[in-house]
This record gives C-alpha cells, structure tokens and sequence, in this order.
C-alpha cells in the first residue's frame, strides 16, 4: 500500500508565491461548484481550465485544457508548472475563508495508481489549519509541496481568522514522476483494487458522481452498478 500523502522533495519560495498571489486578488473568486461538500466560504480562480477562462472551475478527466489569461502575468506559478515534467490539467488556486470547512469526501480517480496525481502547495496557511486524508493529519506549511492521495476520505477545516490559499495542480503521471515518486518511497507496480468497495461505499460513490452529471461520470456509476 502506497502512503495516503507525501511531500515532495522540493519547497518554493513563500514570498515569491504570494506576490504573485497579489496579482490574482484582482480576479474574481468563484465558489466551488460541489456546495454539499463544504460550509463557510471556498473559492477558486484558475490558472489552467478547460475553457481557457479564469472563472472556470470545473475539473473532468480526459479534457483539453489551456492556460488562462491570469497565467502569462504569473510567472513563478508558471515556472512551478514548468517543474512537472509531465501533462498538466487543472491549476487553480484553491481559496478556504476563514472559520470554513471541507465536508469529508473522496475524489474518484485522483490517485497515483490511477495515472493522476494532484499537488497542494501552501501559499497562505497556519497552525489552525488541518488537513486530514485517510484520517491522518497532513501537515502542509507554506512553500512546501505535496501530493495526497484524494481518492482516500479527505477534509479540511480552517479553524483560523484568515484564509487558506493552496496552488493546486492537475497532474498526469509519467516516466518522470515514476522516476520522482520512486524516490518517494512508492510501489510503483501497486494498484489500488477498486472492486473491494462494501456496498455502502459504493452507494456513496454513486450519490457523489450523480451529484455532477457528466459522460464520464455516467460510465463511472454503471460500471459501479455492474459489479
């Protein structure tokens, strides 16, 4: 079993992070679309989306994606990009208000195993923050780099008076981040077998993608209801 989180061997520069964090305050955030999974207030502006537009936040498999206008002003968010040698789909930076919560939930299809993986990177955070994956703690500071496996139960509380900002990235594994996750201490000939859910689990799987109707979600619940 490969670790449900682990943090990359690389930091990035937490003052040049949020300068240019300043550059994307101008734009408007847009709520997360999923408003069963969370309370209080979660937002989003990207830097990466599907229709090129910056207040497009929806994030489905197999998409073109392009960069958004808010990216050529962000240059130190293109040069982190630009360190993952491999495809990248969504960037978007993720925004929690303050006394808010992310309700526990699973993202199907974002674990490593599965050929994705998606990187945190703190760029506004404190010790009043918990991230929780799989039940552990993951102990995110700013500047640092993570990956998580969101396929497991996950949740955030922000239990701060300031927001939590994080810089996410969609990414696409391959012969690179085998090389870098090798490194990390994961079994790369590991599969996550996902016919092993209970029936419960299942059902819960179903509600969530049924939640956001889409092509692949709909191949996703039959293949489920098949089993």
């Amino acid at each position: 079993m490969n670790p449900s989180s682990s943090k990359l061997p690389i930091t990035f520069s937490v003052e040049k992070l949020q300068h240019e964090l300043t550059i994307c305050e101008n734009d408007l955030w847009t709520p997360h679309f999923n408003t069963n999974r969370y309370e209080g207030n979660w937002t989003s502006v990207s830097l990466r989306s599907q229709s090129g537009l910056v207040n497009d936040i929806t994030s489905f498999s197999n998409k073109e994606y392009k960069n958004t206008p808010l990216l050529d002003k962000c240059h130190y968010f293109k040069e982190i990009m630009d360190w993952f040698e491999c495809e990248k789909e969504a960037v978007r930076l993720l925004r929690l208000g303050p006394n808010s919560e992310i309700k526990e939930h699973r993202d199907n299809d974002t674990s490593y195993e599965d050929g994705f993986f998606r990187i945190h990177i703190p760029i506004v955070t404190n010790s009043n923050v918990f991230f929780y994956v799989d039940k552990k703690l993951v102990p995110m500071k700013m500047g640092e780099c993570w990956y998580a496996n969101f396929q497991l139960p996950h949740s955030v509380e922000n239990k701060s008076d300031e927001p939590r900002i994080h810089l996410t990235l969609d990414c696409i594994r391959n012969e690179w981040s085998d090389k870098l996750f090798e490194k990390m201490g994961f079994d790369l000939n590991f599969t996550s077998n996902k016919n092993e859910f209970s029936d419960e689990v299942k059902q819960q799987i179903i509600a969530e993608l049924q939640r956001n109707p889409s092509e692949v979600n709909n191949k996703i619940i039959a293949g489920l209801q098949s089993k």
